[in-house]
């Protein structure tokens, strides 16, 4: 695998080890990534065992600085996503 792995790399690999054709494959990797958005996007967390979890994360609204100018400006409220690695993750990227 290169430094930087894309969706179609990711479908390559899903495609050889699922026996399955690329655009099949293709289909598997884009459904995955809907369900995931989908389900954080409504304030689901999806939990991939041994993998990771998924989860909406709110931040609260805080005071910053303009770069522009330097003024202090209000930041909103807002949720974003977040990943919280598995143990299973974390071991793995640990051995390497």
């Amino acid at each position: 695998m290169p430094a930087v792995v894309t969706k179609s790399d990711l479908v390559r690999v899903v495609a050889k080890s699922g026996k399955l054709t690329k655009s099949a494959a293709g289909e598997a990797v884009n459904a995955m990534f809907e369900a995931i958005v989908s389900n954080v996007a409504k304030g689901n967390r999806v939990t991939v065992v041994g993998f990771g979890t998924f989860l909406p994360r709110k931040r609260k609204a805080r005071n910053g600085r303009s770069p522009m100018n330097g003024k202090e400006i209000k930041i909103t409220s807002k949720t974003i996503p977040a990943f919280a690695a598995g143990q299973g993750f974390k071991d793995a990227v640990e051995r390497r």
